[in-house]
């Protein structure tokens, strides 16, 4: 007998399901909506944190799966902080979150120091909220940073402050010099096994921007992690940018977005339309057989 296809649609936000204005468009929300209520598996994969995932899905409903491991019914998490955290949109708390070992966090700081970068400093605390560290004045980038989103939910900042504590760091996001922030990053390799990428500022030249995150956090892997938790039996994965082609070849279908990067959109199985044209949720819902 055939087996049932069991297909997990996994897509980045920024620039591939969001639009314009980065938000989820009224029509993508009609269509999500849809999808769910059909039992069809859709959940993004962003490096943003719940402090912005919650909002921006305010209206749209949490798709369900079926757990490989018991056969009970669960909602389907999103992929957040570029796979460090699994966030459940319906109990408001993380499933799962991967911190970095303690020792790695002091010599993330000491490096970050030595190069005279500040990083934020983002720390887990209880299963829903995170506390943001800074610990000194701010450049006018971080200072922007830092202003669009200091009136988040889940999340609190915390001007010139450091943790007290070093073992609930989640991630380290840091601001500065693209030459300090590429020797940063070239010792980082040589001292830590800690997920560590950095990658140019698009908003003012010669500044690039680092995260960090536990040593084996990646898209990738949460992709892969979910896929084995739901028992799907294929893998489709949306991306436009550079950092989304790790996940996009773990995928059996790779799709891009038709804003995506040229190199994106030639490693891609599939080419859609653009995101400000709602084309991940319209391209799910044809290939589902599902209209509204």
């Amino acid at each position: 007998m055939k087996t049932k296809r069991t297909t997990l649609y996994v897509t980045d936000l920024d620039g591939t399901l969001l639009g314009a204005d980065s938000r989820v468009s009224r029509r993508s929300v009609e269509m999500l909506n849809c999808l769910a209520r059909a039992g069809v598996m859709v959940t993004p994969a962003t490096a943003r944190t719940p402090a912005t995932v919650q909002p921006l899905f305010r209206g749209v409903v949490q798709p369900v799966y079926t757990d490989a491991a018991d056969g009970t019914s669960r909602p389907l998490p999103a992929i957040v902080m570029t796979g460090a955290g699994e966030w459940n949109r319906e109990t408001v708390k993380f499933e799962s979150v991967e911190l970095i070992p303690e020792e790695d966090a002091l010599r993330i700081r000491d490096t970050f120091a030595r190069e005279e970068l500040r990083p934020f400093v983002y720390c887990l605390s209880g299963d829903s909220f995170l506390n943001v560290y800074h610990p000194a004045a701010m450049t006018r980038r971080e200072n922007s940073f830092y202003q669009e989103r200091r009136h988040l939910e889940l999340k609190r900042f915390h001007l010139d402050q450091t943790p007290s504590r070093w073992n609930s760091v989640a991630l380290f996001f840091a601001i500065g010099p693209v030459k300090s922030v590429e020797r940063a990053t070239r010792e980082l390799d040589g001292i830590t096994a800690c997920a560590a990428a950095w990658y140019p500022d698009i908003l003012i030249p010669d500044t690039g921007l680092i995260d960090i995150y536990a040593p084996g956090v990646s898209k990738a892997e949460a992709v892969k992690r979910m896929a084995r938790k739901t028992g799907a039996t294929e893998i489709v994965v949306f991306g436009d940018n550079l950092n989304d082609l790790p996940m996009m070849r773990v995928a059996d279908v790779a799709v891009a977005v038709d804003n995506a990067l040229p190199e994106v959109k030639e490693q891609a199985d599939v080419v859609i339309g653009a995101n400000t044209d709602d084309a991940v949720p319209r391209f799910i819902m044809e290939r589902e057989g599902l209209s509204l």
